[in-house]
């Protein structure tokens, strides 16, 4: 709201004039309400310049700064009122008053007055056309029919202090939040549904994740597996490091989250990083940022995960991001319905709600507002929508909350659901040993035009997978993992008209049953810790041992797998392992070996030959492999 108050003041006191002649003690009292606000006094700064306007009803900026402090608190109509006894006093005021009270009779509710207000000054400045536009906006949805209406969430999630950016679980049993606390620390808060299907209170999540550093805007990954989220108050001389509010990771195998990592210089900048949001194959991130190259204030960025390593960040372009802030995006598990903030498109009021379909990688279109009951007159920030498509969780600020931003809930009209989806649990298993097999890459296609839709891992700890599918269609699923048979399956889903979920497992044979291969380990090279280069005495071992296999490679094909310890999270191992294995194969293809007769993977943690427990077997186990098929 800060922003509010500051173009507020803009707006105001560039008109007010100087020849309002204050008395030293009205000059005092309004230094004093000054001085109150600074320390968050508010009450009492608002009745000491309300003061101070009752000794000098001319003093002109008294008035612009309380109208703009009523307005940052939500007091639309105090906000109202202060405004047009500025102009009643005076008329000469009129005109640079104008703005801001039709801003504020808008924001309470009282469209028509502030249309007819607008309407008698003719300005097509951008703010004074964007204001016509919400009001009018606001105008038809109310004279629309609407069936339902939004629910605050109650005590069990909100509080005096500030709610926001919800995300439901995928079975629909956890909801997760931000808590602001005094408006000062930000933490992660989580409640849990009884068997009656109500609310217990939320409960802090404790450390980690949360710090006493300000953790905000968390998603869950619809496996339950990882946090996104930002972390602010974050300093360091490289910016990305330690950066102002930059995107963090953590991750969990069963109910204990890692440390959080940083996403790194790939993804976080010194300008602002956060409101992540995973897409449902774990390989597309969303997120805000201020950085350089945007169409102007927060806008929606998007990184791919590609070959064990986020590419660089792309603007999602004209077609979302505007001059003004878009925010808290969230993708829903069908891949293609992006739902997000913003106060730069045509809304009700302050920041709405918006939902967007995916055209292609790279187009989406022209965005809708959800409209009543959904965004208010006030500030819409923090969205998500349950797996079924029928139920939306959001923060509102608006005149009736609890205190400051609260968490609702509503019914989605037909028009602004998502696809419908079918949802795959299951997991991946030896169809020998009946062991978990994780890190197995599952595959999707097309089964109709044979695109590959999907690339999924199957889980570091216990071989589980979820995946979400448009429901009605007829896929592929591919599945491989060294050291298995790939394994290939038809899956139909062309009689699911809705999101259900469905239970799928996926057997593996050894690579070695019935038709058995020859592999040889040919050369085994360590690494220190995080690195991924490689020395002049590694490369004249690599010479001397693949020197036997340079005459003839005929039938031959090469294994470069790289591995990590159990350090860090599974993508960032996985990330470090591929980039030893791809230095060690460009490598290789110096001796002349084709690079198409190479198999580079990255295999992170996956395949210990020592216990991690130890520095000596950490030390062991980060390592790339040479093996030789023939």
């Amino acid at each position: 709201m800060c922003r509010v108050l500051f173009v507020f003041i803009l707006l105001t006191s560039w008109l007010a004039k100087a020849d309002a002649q204050t008395s030293s003690r009205v000059q005092r009292l309004f230094n004093l309400a000054i001085q109150y606000d600074a320390k968050k006094q508010y009450d009492r700064a608002q009745k000491q310049m309300e003061r101070v306007i009752e000794l000098d009803p001319s003093f002109v900026e008294a008035y612009s700064i309380l109208g703009a402090w009523y307005f940052r608190d939500h007091l639309f109509d105090k906000s109202a009122s202060v405004f047009q006894r500025a102009y009643q006093t005076n008329k000469r005021n009129e005109k640079q008053f104008s703005f801001p009270y039709a801003k504020s009779l808008l924001y309470a509710g009282k469209e028509e007055d502030a249309l007819r207000i607008l309407n008698n000054f003719n300005s097509d400045t951008p703010e004074w056309k964007q204001l016509r536009m919400q009001a009018k906006q606001l105008s038809i949805q109310k004279q629309q029919s609407i069936h339902d209406t939004a629910y605050n969430l109650g005590p069990a999630f909100n509080t005096a202090d500030a709610e926001m950016f919800p995300c439901i679980s995928a079975n629909g049993q956890q909801l997760y939040f931000t808590r602001r606390l005094k408006n000062v620390d930000e933490d992660f808060y989580m409640a849990q549904k009884d068997t009656c299907g109500e609310w217990f209170t939320a409960t802090n999540m404790g450390s980690p994740p949360n710090t006493p550093n300000q953790e905000a805007a968390q998603m869950i990954s619809p496996d339950g597996h990882y946090l996104f989220f930002t972390r602010c108050e974050n300093r360091s001389e490289n910016g990305w490091g330690q950066g102002g509010c930059d995107l963090y990771m953590a991750y969990r195998s069963d109910s204990v989250w890692s440390v959080p990592q940083s996403f790194g210089a790939t993804i976080n900048t010194p300008a602002y990083e956060g409101m992540p949001c995973l897409s449902p194959d774990n390989r597309e991130l969303f997120f805000v940022s201020n950085r350089a190259g945007g169409m102007g204030g927060m806008d929606i960025w998007s990184s791919k995960f590609e070959n064990g390593l986020w590419q660089k960040p792309r603007n999602l372009g004209p077609d979302i991001n505007t001059a003004g802030d878009e925010l808290s995006p969230f993708i829903h598990p069908d891949n293609n319905s992006l739902y997000f903030s913003s106060n730069g498109l045509a809304g009700l009021g302050g920041a709405d709600l918006f939902l967007s379909q995916r055209i292609n990688d790279t187009l989406w279109t022209k965005p809708t507002n959800l409209g009543m009951p959904i965004n208010s007159t006030g500030d819409e920030v923090g969205v998500c929508v349950n797996i079924a498509g029928d139920t939306i969780y959001f923060a509102s600020f608006r005149d009736h909350s609890l205190g400051n931003f609260d968490l609702y809930t509503a019914k989605l009209p037909d028009k602004l659901k998502p696809v419908p989806v079918a949802i795959l649990e299951g997991f991946v298993y030896d169809s020998l040993t009946k062991e978990r097999v994780n890190y197995a890459s599952i595959y999707i296609q097309d089964a109709q035009t044979g695109e590959e839709l999907y690339h999924f891992n199957s889980n570091r700890g216990d071989g589980s997978f979820y995946l979400s599918l448009i429901a009605g269609k007829k896929y592929v699923v591919s599945t491989d993992r060294y050291g298995y048979k790939a394994n290939k399956d038809t899956l139909n889903l062309e009689t699911e008209k809705q999101s259900n979920l469905k239970k799928h497992w996926i057997a593996l044979l050894p690579s070695d049953y019935v038709a058995p291969v020859n592999d040889s380990l040919i050369l085994t090279l360590l690494f220190p810790i995080s690195s991924q280069a490689i020395n002049d005495s590694d490369k004249i071992l690599i010479k001397e041992k693949l020197s036997p296999w340079l005459t003839n490679q005929t039938g031959m094909v090469f294994f470069i797998n790289g591995f990590t310890d159990n350090s860090g999270t599974p993508l960032l191992n996985e990330q470090l392992s591929y980039q030893r294995a791809l230095t060690v194969a460009k490598e290789i293809e110096l001796l002349g070996i084709n690079r198409m007769d190479m198999h580079i993977n990255g295999l992170g943690e996956t395949n210990p030959i020592a216990d991690n427990s130890t520095i000596e077997g950490k030390n062991k186990n980060r390592r790339v492999e040479i093996i030789l098929r023939r």
